[in-house]
């Protein structure tokens, strides 16, 4: 329970890895600010009457106006971890201006404003925290993202944000870390391509455990650091 009492925002947490990253904090006691947008995606949320959980509905992590308000509404901070994001895979002619604006919006612009948003009160406790992004396997291995060049260019900005914030944010004493997945084994992956063999993808509930590390303060050290998810392929 090395997390008893530590308020933590998870953006993102109502997904297939958001949900496992909120059930593994929860275990260690923290307590979770969850922003949603779509209050329809909180159907069945196994972790909405937990007495630990506060959901805040209708905040749109694009709208610097609305992430602000929703990190001041927090009680003070010990970590946020930001989940939020989207994919879409489209060759380069195919991909349109907006397409791209849209997956800047939700990887990058969204990581940014809640870093900055959590950065600003975590430091105001004035004992430190933590910060966790998801940058992808593509953003860390581009040449692996052919076929979504959009997509991977967002992901590596966000890779980029991370190491850059990880130095500036630490005399602070705020550890700024990323995790890199590959295709993680959601339902939703497994449906979309059923014919993988998903044995070999990580799990959600893998990935969180490493979440829940950089989170924790045991972790003295680890800062700036892209760590790979990637599974047994």
């Amino acid at each position: 329970m090395q997390l008893e009492q530590h308020h933590i925002v998870v953006s993102g947490g109502t997904g297939g890895l958001g949900r496992a990253v909120v059930g593994r904090l929860l275990e260690d006691g923290a307590i979770i600010h969850l922003p949603n947008f779509h209050a329809k995606q909180l159907e069945g949320y196994p972790h909405r009457d937990h007495p630990n959980v506060v959901v805040e509905t209708g905040i749109d992590l694009s709208d610097e106006g609305q992430v602000d308000a929703f990190f001041d509404s927090c009680p003070p901070l010990w970590a946020s971890v930001h989940l939020a994001g989207g994919f879409a895979m489209a060759s380069l002619a195919d991909t349109t201006a907006k397409d791209f604006a849209h997956m800047i919006d939700i990887n990058l612009r969204t990581a940014f404003l809640c870093c900055r948003a959590a950065a600003r009160r975590i430091d105001e406790t004035g004992r430190g925290g933590r910060i966790v992004n998801v940058s992808a396997r593509p953003g860390v291995e581009p040449r692996s993202g052919a076929g979504m060049a959009v997509y991977a260019a967002s992901k590596a900005a966000v890779a980029a944000l991370t190491e850059a914030l990880g130095e500036e944010l630490a005399k602070k004493n705020i550890w700024v870390n990323a995790v890199a997945p590959s295709i993680i084994d959601t339902a939703a992956n497994r449906e979309a391509m059923p014919k993988a063999n998903h044995d070999t993808w990580p799990k959600p509930e893998e990935i969180a455990e490493t979440i829940a590390f950089l989170v924790s303060p045991g972790n003295q050290v680890t800062r700036g650091g892209i760590v790979p998810v990637y599974g047994k392929f």
